[in-house]
């Protein structure tokens, strides 16, 4: 089975983990403060802020700018769930929005659409290592007085405009889960430019605490703990950065070579101000579906783009969508596939998943 995303995990990863296990302090400690440092550098961002992951991050986004019951926020109707789900957590409710039809990111002349009282916030999603158009969301914003709250989960290393993603907004979010382009195998972080929501984020994480050791609790908050061992993994990853994100442009670019002169195939725009991360290979075509399955059959993995908001089963009884429709989400849903694309896949086996795409074409 050629696999269709998994991390590169090694020697290196055993031997930061040997740190944290000698030191015994497997708990958030010195490791979690220097992979919030490194994220820093990587970043630009004042403060990053390590949480137990993505999803959980989101959440002390929404919570530390106050937003709860009564509250709106727009959401692209094309992302992971957990960009509703952190809101609903929240107390508030999502607004779907459709997307833009080439980058598939946020569409802010839908997002306009669904604008009301309510809405407190935005909450751009960088799709599959693409970002968002941040110029458009940042005036839309200003314009209608929201708050911006990145949800950067794939965009770990993406920039636009020559800044790193999650660090335009008043709050932002990367994920580290195991099959990102760098893994903690679970994890998320919080970045800020504000020392106050900075603040407030790390009470939200630390059961209502300023800092550890103390047993009197000023404010609510959670345990949405970091640990050093996944600091640990979060460490050997970020030295692996550069490599596996050349490594994953270069899969990109022999998938474009040579499947490029297909009529049936197209590829998703990246916007020129973007300095993307392929994340996935990610190719449209008029029936994915069906090209999955020729392709499980011959023991390739692919992976379909993610199913949209509006038709998820779990939000039917809340009426989020309120029967509008989202023509771009679904033509992208209809269409887009991810290829292979770990940083571990041979070119004995990419060449493979050519082969085996140009023999489903040549077979319709």
């Amino acid at each position: 089975m050629i696999i269709q995303i998994e991390p590169w995990i090694d020697q290196s990863e055993l031997d930061e983990l040997k740190r944290a296990i000698d030191s015994t302090f497997v708990v958030e400690h010195n490791l979690t403060a220097e992979f919030e440092e490194r994220i820093r550098q990587l970043t630009g961002a004042r403060h990053a802020i390590a949480m137990a992951n993505g999803t959980v991050a989101l959440f002390c986004c929404l919570k530390a700018l106050g937003i709860g019951p009564g509250d709106e926020v727009i959401v692209p109707d094309l992302t992971f769930i957990a960009t509703a789900t952190s809101v609903i957590m929240a107390g508030a409710t999502p607004v779907f929005c459709d997307v833009d039809p080439q980058s598939h990111c946020i569409s802010i002349e839908s997002a306009r659409k669904v604008l009301s009282d309510k809405t407190k916030a935005i909450m751009p999603v960088h799709l599959y290592g693409v970002a968002a158009d941040m110029t458009d969301v940042l005036g839309f914003a200003a314009e209608a007085d929201i708050r911006v709250i990145e949800d950067a989960a794939q965009g770990v290393g993406v920039t636009f405009n020559g800044q790193h993603t999650g660090t335009f907004g008043d709050l932002g979010i990367l994920s580290f889960y195991g099959n990102k382009t760098i893994t903690c195998g679970e994890g998320g972080v919080v970045l800020t430019h504000d020392d106050e929501l900075a603040k407030a984020c790390y009470r939200l994480k630390n059961h209502g605490r300023d800092e550890k050791g103390t047993f009197i609790h000023k404010h609510l908050g959670f345990n949405f703990a970091f640990t050093d061992i996944q600091a640990a993994i979060g460490i050997s990853q970020l030295k692996k950065l550069d490599r596996i994100i050349a490594k994953k442009k270069h899969i990109h670019d022999v998938y474009q070579s040579e499947l490029g002169g297909l009529s049936a195939i197209q590829w998703p725009v990246v916007d020129e101000r973007t300095s993307p991360v392929y994340w996935f290979t990610s190719v449209l075509v008029e029936d994915a579906e069906g090209l999955q399955r020729y392709l499980a059959s011959q023991n390739i993995q692919s992976r379909r783009y993610f199913y949209p908001l509006h038709r998820q089963p779990c939000f039917e009884e809340l009426k989020l969508a309120d029967n509008r429709i989202f023509p771009n989400t679904e033509s992208a849903y209809a269409r887009g596939l991810s290829l292979p694309s770990s940083y571990g896949l041979s070119e004995q086996d990419q060449m493979m998943v050519v082969q085996e795409v140009k023999r489903y074409f040549e077979r319709a």
